[in-house]
């Protein structure tokens, strides 16, 4: 294994290890999600959600920095090879930070976060295939809250899957994704 493969492996362990300490775990979900996005070469997806807050809040000079996990069921579409459609459902667990100007104050924010993901079955077009069910889900998003409790969020974010190079072939695939969050 090279050294970029162990520290990435490494990388993900410690923050697998570190989720449960950084925050008391209350299993009762604080928002849920819907999402839908599309990818290049006829590649589509859709799912559901639920977003759990931890407890962490820094605040710097200009900005506050807050932090959720996601657990997310999506529904992949895609042109499979001979020219059929083909489908898979893919599970993340998806640790995001967020940002928010003017000391949190702003409706608008910053965020991103890398997970895991597991799919059930290989992705596989034919223009790419995935050599593992289980990836690494990567985001970089912005958005806005509104309503009167900040209980509505709408967002876009770029989305990318992949293995990490920890197992051949890793072509990834990437979305452009359109979400809201309903917050309880």
């Amino acid at each position: 294994m090279t050294t970029t493969k162990l520290a990435r492996v490494l990388l993900a362990g410690v923050c697998a290890a570190g989720l449960p300490a950084a925050h008391a775990f209350d299993w009762t979900p604080d928002g849920a999600s819907l999402q839908a996005g599309a990818g290049g070469k006829g590649t589509s997806m859709a799912g559901v959600g639920i977003v759990w807050d931890w407890d962490f809040q820094r605040m710097r000079r200009k900005a506050e920095l807050t932090a959720h996990t996601e657990v997310m069921l999506n529904h992949w579409r895609y042109n499979a090879l001979g020219s059929s459609h083909d489908s898979l459902t893919q599970i993340v667990v998806l640790p995001s930070l967020r940002m928010r100007l003017s000391r949190g104050a702003s409706p608008y924010f910053i965020e991103l976060g890398i997970g895991a993901s597991w799919m059930d079955q290989e992705f596989e077009t034919s223009r790419k295939r995935f050599g593992s069910r289980w990836n690494f889900y990567d985001m970089l998003g912005v958005g806005r809250s509104f309503g009167e409790e900040h209980e509505h969020e709408l967002g876009l974010r770029w989305v990318h899957v992949s293995n990490g190079g920890l197992k051949r072939p890793n072509p990834g695939q990437d979305f452009i994704q359109a979400r809201y969050v309903r917050r309880f």
